[in-house]
């Protein structure tokens, strides 16, 4: 064998190995925008994409792209504020979504391999929610009002005619299995009841009955068909027997009064109220963030 043969021989060895590199080695990530200095590759976009695909975003490339665009920002105002998403915050996360979609982790990450996703794809959406939830709370959340008055015309337009009331009840219970015949004890207690103040007399009168005081309240804080049945009667009043798990039931009025106060409708429209607003005015200070930044397509 002559060294030209030899180095032919090399010379193409080495050429078919350059060719078949070519097919296996993915090809260099290229910018195709830069976000305040942080480049986003056409890697992340395909890989967005093919995450988008699976959980049916139709959205496309460009709805990739601009949700890339959108974290990059956000990830930057976190870091501005000094914080910080560890690694175990975004297990968690992602834990939590192979509960929601009742499978093992292992199993969430093997669909996403199924569906050509890298796990890091939904990780680093992962963590860029977590930091921009921070960012609200920290940056956006000390700054939200709701006025009173808006709460007490929410609330008074969300009560219903027979919610405008406020009570003092009692329960008697006659325990026990048996529903017909406990049932029947507690319509004989229900023909004699005169009042919450004869309560417990009367239910002595009775094999295991108890009467309970259950305090005050609220309409709305009452099933609804108990809430209507109770509207529908007087101070001294008493419904009408209902099976429950212990026996069976019944509720006395103590007291009765047109209920003005809409506190306990309010706490729970304020809760509501807080969290649209709250999310108003994060999505305002996204959009200044946007406004303010430096993004360069190429």
């Amino acid at each position: 064998m002559t060294f030209a043969f030899l180095r032919r021989a090399i010379g193409a060895m080495i050429l078919s190995l350059v060719v078949a590199l070519a097919f296996t080695l993915p090809s260099a990530a290229a910018t195709v925008v830069t976000v305040n200095g942080t480049p986003i590759s056409d890697v992340q976009v395909d890989q967005r994409l093919r995450l988008f695909r699976m959980e049916g975003n139709n959205s496309g490339r460009n709805g990739a792209l601009e949700q890339l665009i959108t974290e990059a920002i956000q990830m930057a105002e976190a870091k501005r504020l000094g914080i910080n998403v560890s690694n175990a915050q975004v297990d968690e996360a992602l834990l939590q979504i192979a509960r929601n979609l009742k499978v093992s982790q292992d199993r969430l990450v093997q669909m996403l391999s199924q569906g050509g996703v890298n796990t890091d794809t939904l990780r680093d959406r992962l963590r860029a929610a977590i930091a921009w939830n921070a960012v609200t709370q920290r940056a956006v959340a000390p700054d939200v009002q709701i006025s009173d008055l808006e709460l007490d015309q929410k609330a008074a337009a969300e009560i219903a005619e027979y919610q405008n009331f406020d009570y003092i009840l009692k329960e008697i219970i006659f325990v026990g299995q048996g529903a017909s015949g406990r049932t029947a004890q507690a319509n004989s207690y229900r023909s004699n009841f005169t009042g919450c103040d004869s309560a417990v007399q009367l239910s002595l009168s009775y094999t295991d009955a108890a009467v309970v005081d259950i305090g005050r309240r609220h309409a709305t804080q009452l099933p609804e068909a108990m809430a209507k049945e109770l509207a529908g009667m007087n101070v001294g009043g008493i419904t009408k027997p209902r099976v429950v798990e212990h026996g069976v039931s019944m509720l006395a009025i103590c007291e009765k009064t047109q209920a003005e106060d809409l506190t306990f409708v309010k706490d729970n429209l304020r809760a509501e109220v807080g969290g649209d607003t709250l999310q108003k005015q994060a999505e305002e200070y996204l959009a200044q963030l946007r406004k303010n930044a430096k993004i360069v397509y190429n």
